[in-house]
C-alpha cells in the first residue's frame, strides 16, 4: 500500500465531542402493588370460604370447586386494587390434613414492583395455600 492511502486522522475544529454524560429526564419509579391489601383480603377470604367444610377424598369436584372460586375470587381482587400494568397469577391446593408435615420453596427473580403474597388456611379435615403473583408487565 502506498502511503499516500494511509492519511493521519483530520480533526474539524467544529467538531467536539459531548461535554457531559448523557441522561434520560427522571422517571417516577414503577408503581408497586398493594401486597397488604390483598393479604388482608385474602385472610379474610379462606376461612369465610372453607368454614365447616370437610374433606371427602371420593369428591374431587368439590374440592375442585372450591380452589376454582378461591383462585376467581383473589384475581378478581387483584384486579380491583390495580386493574392494569401487572399479570396476575394465583395458585390455590387444597389438600387433606392428616397431621403431616409440608416443606414448600419458592425462589423468585424479579423487580421490586413485583409482589407474592401467600395465605393458608386450615382446620381438622383440610389445609389449603393459596399464592398470588402480581408482575409488572411494561
Amino acid at each position: 500500500m502506498s502511503e499516500k492511502m494511509l492519511s493521519p486522522r483530520v480533526r474539524s475544529p467544529n467538531l467536539q465531542s459531548p461535554t457531559g454524560q448523557r441522561t434520560a429526564p427522571p422517571t417516577a419509579p414503577p408503581k408497586k402493588f398493594d401486597s397488604d391489601q390483598l393479604r388482608a383480603y385474602m385472610k379474610k377470604l379462606l376461612p369465610s370460604t372453607l368454614q365447616g367444610m370437610v374433606w371427602d377424598s371420593k369428591d374431587r369436584d368439590q374440592s375442585k370447586a372450591w380452589t376454582k372460586e378461591i383462585g376467581e375470587r383473589v384475581k378478581a381482587r387483584m384486579l380491583e386494587i390495580e386493574p392494569s400494568g401487572f399479570k396476575y397469577v394465583v395458585t390455590t391446593q387444597i389438600n387433606e390434613n392428616l397431621g403431616q408435615g409440608g416443606r414448600a420453596g419458592l425462589a423468585c427473580h424479579w423487580e421490586d414492583s413485583d409482589a407474592c403474597i401467600q395465605e393458608m388456611h386450615m382446620n381438622d379435615s383440610l389445609i389449603c395455600i393459596c399464592i398470588a403473583f402480581a408482575i409488572r408487565i411494561p
